[in-house]
């Protein structure tokens, strides 16, 4: 038979003896559940890719807040580039500014009218070829 550990007293009586007995079993088999999920390396694997995973989420979230808060700090340094460079021009630049603009608006509305009534005439050469070409097939 085996000795005692040092550390523990001899029990003194069998029901003593029978407590230290399960207490060692007890204390056995957390042994080895403990080394037998460190030999489970699928298990530990996919704890482990579960942890990356949620750091990687962690910083992702972190790095969005920064673009965003930087993003805003670059609305704010162009708004207030845009107000510097409004105040230094000059009247007469300021009102050329204001008619190229309209002009813009202008032959933008000119461009998609033009446009809408192209569209007409496109979808009628269109169709006029679809016949030409149903023709000329039923002929071959």
């Amino acid at each position: 038979m085996t000795q005692p550990p040092h550390d523990e007293p001899t029990a003194q009586s069998p029901e003593e003896l029978r407590e230290q007995i399960e207490h060692t079993r007890h204390e056995l088999g957390d042994t080895v559940q403990a080394l037998a999920a460190k030999t489970d390396v699928k298990a530990r694997a996919q704890e482990k890719a579960a942890e990356i995973k949620d750091q990687a989420a962690a910083k992702a979230g972190a790095l969005k807040e920064q673009a965003a808060l930087k993003a805003e700090q670059v609305k704010v340094k162009a708004a207030e580039a845009a107000s510097r460079v409004q105040e230094k021009l000059p009247d007469p630049v300021k009102d050329r500014a204001v008619q190229a603009a309209g002009q813009a608006r202008a032959t933008t509305a000119q461009g998609l009218q033009t446009a809408r009534g192209n569209r007409q005439l496109l979808v009628a050469a269109a169709a006029a070829g679809t016949l030409v070409w149903l023709i000329c097939r039923k002929k071959r």
